[in-house]
């Protein structure tokens, strides 16, 4: 009875996991292609989709014999079909596919031909491509990501979303401020990380990014720094450095570090999310909802039973694609997921409207209460222009709750709303363009994407005129307050999550040093230039931050002072060298009139030397990175 419940049992794990198709995604150059999207075709239909893993590496699993089409994808590259593969039971079959940079470009106006039951294919392109795919069950792997088939009722046909341009909000750089006259400078601390992602996914593509594109506060807070944790009753710690500057000689480089303290995740409140997601026509294509599905299927593996989830969607019109549900019941929030379909219109103020109402609806108090709007940014029905969109979700913020905007797509990508949405919604704004970076965003950054230890943080630095008479504040252009914001509570600004750091940095021009770059300006006829400690003390600087606690109206002030003592930059911790080579990368990238003696070389030296603090590989991808965007820094964005 033994031996034959045990075959029985092997033939069921042979009929249920024996049957995969896996291999390994690489370029013409054997390099490995992480995250490249595989579509398993039957009949017409799409019987799962997987992304390749770190190593190139992707398996499916669990696929019922028959012939099956792969088609893959990568942004920048021809799309690969791979025509009648049999599966038979008991076996693996491997594909290893090889990927091809194309030259062909989308137009505006291609026309997409469709046939019942067949793919569909852009005319300019001449060749097959993909586009909508199911959301199927991902797991991450160090090896590979893989899929079991989902049943048939949940597989959908193959579309393709025709792509326009993207949209980024001009900003022009933050210029030198004379001292003299402004010797404060006032800003809202906030760690977005966008900018960093999506400025990957165009270079990854092969394509130099837009300047606009480029936020390099956003670039450098992308990656995790090695800030001591905060040991006081204050939720934040405060960490300077000064050094030369590395791309202009003479100057020197003003390093200030914050770090939130760190809550670990047996001891976060619970929480009411809800799953804003955009199920319009234009997130069709395989990189916008098959993997915001699986992305938030990761978030879901990582769920408790404290915690609960409501699923708001809205095309043409909001709706509730699933009731408030704990997150004990993960079966049955995936199966929601995995329901969702693309097509029609943007009507995103209403379904805002409607998130709002149902996190309302199940407030939690003292626990994390967020809606996570999860689209491409492209509103087009109902409240829709960003004047609207900015009063609606000003008015919501007010509620006690919280806003993650996450942003999928290339092509019609609409970047400057969503950066306004996190910015008036008390929110954070992160860019998703890989499974990996869901993982990130989603799982191993869970705490800090989603739980606020510090709401509407300030900074406000004063500068010493007797030490010095200019300085630059990198990045941050759309997070400078007026001087008198720092005091008013009333004034929105920045949140810090559970374990987030924050990296601001000056570049600096020392009193006595000539340069080109500073504006002249006379002194103030009723104001003393200085007073006389200024003269006399050794301090560069005052930096002073307020903050809310998470449900507080008033807000608490910290205080720094910062000595004038400069070290070399190959001296400097870690922590200020690989932010400052993130930053020359930023700037060689907006090919910013402050690049000085920046070069991609010396990006590449000083990350290389500050990789010690990478336990997970970020610091090394952005070499990578930067290598990549050497290769081809003078070509031009496509289209």
């Amino acid at each position: 009875m033994k031996s034959i419940c045990t075959l029985l049992l092997a033939m069921v794990s042979l009929h249920s996991y024996a049957q995969e198709i896996s291999g390994k995604i690489s370029d013409t150059k054997k390099n490995p292609i992480p995250s490249a999207l595989v579509n398993i075709i039957q009949n017409g239909l799409t019987s799962a989709n997987v992304a390749s893993g770190l190593n190139g590496l992707y398996v499916v699993k669990g696929l019922e014999p028959g012939v099956y089409n792969l088609i893959i994808t990568y942004p920048g590259c021809d799309t690969v079909v791979v025509n009648g593969i049999k599966v038979i039971a008991g076996k693996t079959i491997t594909r290893n596919i090889t990927l091809i940079k194309h030259v062909a470009k989308f137009k505006k106006n291609d026309r997409i031909v469709k046939e019942e039951n067949e793919l569909i294919w852009s005319e300019s392109l001449s060749q097959k491509s993909t586009g909508k795919a199911a959301g199927a069950s991902v797991a991450l792997s160090d090896k590979a990501f893989y899929a079991p088939a989902p049943p048939v009722e949940t597989r959908q046909r193959v579309t393709f979303y025709d792509p326009s341009l993207p949209e980024y909000k001009k900003n022009p750089e933050n210029d030198f401020m004379n001292v003299k006259v402004n010797p404060l400078s006032t800003m809202s601390v906030d760690v977005d990380r966008a900018s960093y992602c999506n400025v990957r996914q165009f270079i990854n593509a092969g394509q130099k990014p837009p300047a606009d594109a480029v936020r390099i506060e956003e670039m450098v807070n992308y990656f995790d720094y090695d800030y001591p944790q905060p040991k006081g009753e204050d939720p934040i710690a405060i960490q300077t450095e000064l050094t030369n500057c590395p791309w202009q000689e003479g100057h020197k480089i003003l390093h200030i570090g914050m770090q939130a303290v760190k809550v670990k995740t047996d001891n976060l409140p619970p929480s009411n999310l809800v799953f804003l997601i955009d199920v319009s026509g234009s997130m069709e294509s395989p990189e916008r909802l098959p993997l915001l599905v699986a992305g938030m299927k990761l978030l879901v593996n990582n769920l408790r039973p404290v915690d609960k989830v409501t699923i708001v969607t809205y095309a043409g019109q909001a709706g509730l694609a699933l009731p408030t549900t704990s997150g004990n019941n993960k079966q049955s929030i995936i199966a929601a997921l995995d329901k969702l379909i693309a097509g029609g219109s943007t009507a995103g103020g209403e379904g805002i409207e409607l998130a709002y109402k149902m996190a309302q609806q199940n407030f939690i108090k003292g626990g994390n209460n967020r809606v996570l709007l999860a689209t491409d940014g492209d509103f087009n029905v109902g409240v829709s222009s960003d004047n609207e969109l900015e009063d609606l979700i000003t008015r919501e913020r007010e509620s006690g709750i919280f806003l993650t905007c996450l942003g999928f797509g290339t092509n019609n990508y609409k970047d400057a709303k969503m950066e306004m949405l996190a910015d008036k919604g008390n929110g954070n704004y992160d860019y998703i363009d890989n499974i990996q970076e869901a993982q990130k965003t989603l799982v191993s950054e869970f705490g800090g994407t989603l739980f606020v230890v510090a709401k509407d943080v300030k900074a406000q630095i004063e500068f010493n005129p007797a030490r010095v008479q200019g300085y630059r504040l990198i990045g941050y252009e759309d997070r400078l307050l007026n001087n008198e914001d720092f005091k008013d509570d009333k004034k929105d600004a920045g949140d810090m999550g559970s374990g987030h750091t924050v990296t601001i940095m000056y570049e600096i021009i020392p009193t006595g040093v000539k340069s080109d770059l500073l504006r002249e300006a006379d002194d103030l006829k009723y104001q003393q230039p200085w007073h006389v400690e200024a003269a006399t003390s050794d301090e560069l600087a005052t930096i002073k931050f307020r903050y809310k606690k998470p449900d507080g109206k008033k807000s608490t002030e910290m205080v720094h002072t910062i000595a004038d003592k400069t070290m070399d930059i190959k001296n400097a911790s870690e922590n200020t060298r690989f932010s400052a080579s993130v930053a020359m990368f930023g700037m060689l990238l907006k090919n910013s009139k402050y690049k000085g003696a920046s070069s991609y070389n010396e990006v590449i030296a000083m990350a290389e030397k500050s990789r010690n603090y990478d336990k997970d590989g970020y610091r090394s991808e952005f070499v990578r990175l930067v290598k990549a965007a050497k290769e081809y820094g003078t070509k031009t964005t496509a289209r």
